[in-house]
């Protein structure tokens, strides 16, 4: 997989599907299609993507909406699930107000067409937000509740996009590798340092994880404050 120069800021929704420039659409699409080409799946429809980071602000989250953006665009039915319960962002950026999310739906509070929220920002990409901060977010994602939401879901579309949490950060990601077919590895410019990004391989790979190829990230300078941000999340867990 190609390794694209994509400038973003976290923060900046300019960055989002159509509001990309010309170089960053081509970009997700030359990945689009990477990942098109790398994955394929005999046994069921849809083809599950895992999509991370070392540590926060890398622009894992970002790179998960414009992928799915992207491959919905191409014709594509795509399911976005936002699997960092911890620090959500996708309902931000994605200019969406208060939706039942996968929390509730794990924990049997919410039905999957109460958290199912329809072609976000583009024809065929469909949204399961994270929802409210659970006590027990590693539990639920590791819970038959969630690979039988998989499963199910399978079935109605063509790529199942997950946002994980960084793997440097807590297990959630490492948790759910095993059911994607593969996983991206977002690494930022100028930030992500190697022994973290060297940490983060070396537990994917301890779990067998595919690693389907890196997105590279040049970025701006103001970081310092979301990845404290970040570990101040994750240190009450």
């Amino acid at each position: 997989m190609s390794k694209e120069n994509i400038r973003v800021d976290e923060n900046d929704t300019s960055f989002i599907g159509d509001k990309l420039g010309f170089e960053g659409k081509e970009a997700y699409n030359l990945l689009r299609t990477n990942i098109l080409y790398s994955v394929k799946r005999k046994d069921r429809n849809a083809r599950v993507i895992g999509v991370t980071s070392s540590v926060h602000g890398e622009g894992k989250s970002l790179t998960s909406i414009n992928l799915a953006h992207s491959i919905a665009e191409s014709g594509r039915k795509v399911l976005l699930i936002e699997c960092d319960m911890r620090l959500p962002t996708l309902r931000r950026k994605l200019g969406q107000k208060h939706w039942a999310g996968l929390s509730s739906l794990l924990a049997g509070v919410e039905t999957d067409g109460s958290a199912l929220r329809q072609n976000v920002g583009a024809k065929g990409l469909d949204v399961i937000f994270a929802g409210k901060t659970p006590p027990n977010p590693s539990e639920l994602l590791a819970s038959d509740m969630f690979a039988k939401l998989i499963e199910k879901v399978e079935n109605f579309y063509s790529f199942i996009i997950l946002d994980l949490p960084p793997v440097c950060e807590v297990s959630d990601a490492l948790i759910v590798s095993k059911l994607t077919d593969g996983m991206v590895m977002v690494v930022r410019q100028d930030y992500s340092r190697s022994t973290d990004l060297s940490y983060a391989m070396r537990q994917l790979e301890y779990v067998n994880a595919k690693i389907l190829g890196f997105v590279y990230n040049g970025a701006g300078s103001k970081t310092k404050r979301y990845k404290y941000k970040y570990g101040k999340s994750y240190s009450k867990s």
